[in-house]
């Protein structure tokens, strides 16, 4: 069952929607980030039909979410340029995700202008190796995934794929970046191998009022930069087929080995 088929499912209650998470969105225990996330930017948007784009998410992922959920919306504040929606997505067993959004509208009298966060040298997408579509956990085949790293006998803390949606009709493209925006794998996993792992917080910036790319097809970057008893951060970048970046971010998460 894809995203679009799940938001097309969803039926409305007081404040936002309910909706069921699918088997094939599962990861172990709870569903997997990106589409809880994407749940509650979906609920957000409903608020208003005329708020400006997206800029800023900090989200919280409090406890596991699987089967009915239920998706919660209210405004926080409305300002002239920023408004700023809290989200809460709740499930029999409670509160499993709390989000807040802050969309942002142009401010024509800024005149500061910088773009530094280059794209990595990796494999070209059309030489990229795809991975096994069955490959990781149970929500990987909703994404087409390759290999953009190129090979190296150094084990670094960094893990950069070429990834898209294989069903993205009809969704937001803020929406879409959102889901796929948590599709990758912890940065430390070349470290470790494969863990439980349990993620806590993600905050993800967009650097564009409109993500495009060319059929579908973003680069995700997930860069470790401390673990230490458990407890680990990374940094996140997502760039568009021709290298622009679309999206930086940060994630912490506990590991269970």
């Amino acid at each position: 069952m894809s995203f679009p088929q799940v938001l097309a499912a969803a039926r409305p209650i007081e404040g936002g929607f309910a909706a069921v998470v699918p088997v094939d969105w599962m990861q172990g225990r709870t569903a997997y980030g990106g589409l809880s996330a994407a749940l509650a930017l979906a609920a957000a948007q409903r608020l208003a039909d005329d708020l400006p784009p997206l800029r800023s998410a900090t989200i919280n992922f409090v406890g596991p979410l699987a089967g009915a959920v239920e998706v919660r919306a209210r405004l926080l504040r409305r300002g002239r340029n920023a408004t700023w929606i809290e989200t809460q997505v709740t499930s029999e067993a409670g509160i499993g995700l709390t989000a807040t959004f802050v969309f942002m509208g142009a401010v024509e009298a800024s005149t500061l202008h910088l773009h530094d966060v280059p794209m990595p040298a990796v494999v070209p997408l059309d030489q990229a190796v795809p991975l096994p579509p069955t490959a990781g956990p149970g929500f990987a085949p909703n994404f087409e995934r390759r290999f953009a790293q190129h090979r190296s006998a150094e084990k670094r803390p960094e893990i950069i794929w070429w990834e898209r949606l294989r069903d993205s009709q009809g969704l937001d493209p803020m929406v879409a970046m959102v889901l796929l925006g948590d599709a990758l794998p912890p940065g430390v996993m070349p470290l470790t191998g494969p863990m439980p792992i349990s993620s806590m917080t993600w905050l993800i910036n967009m650097l564009t009022p409109l993500p495009e790319t060319d059929d579908g097809w973003f680069l995700l970057r997930a860069a470790a930069n401390y673990a230490e008893k458990g407890c680990s951060s990374q940094d996140m970048a997502i760039w568009n087929s021709r290298g622009e970046a679309v999206a930086v971010g940060m994630q912490s998460y506990a590991i269970f080995g």
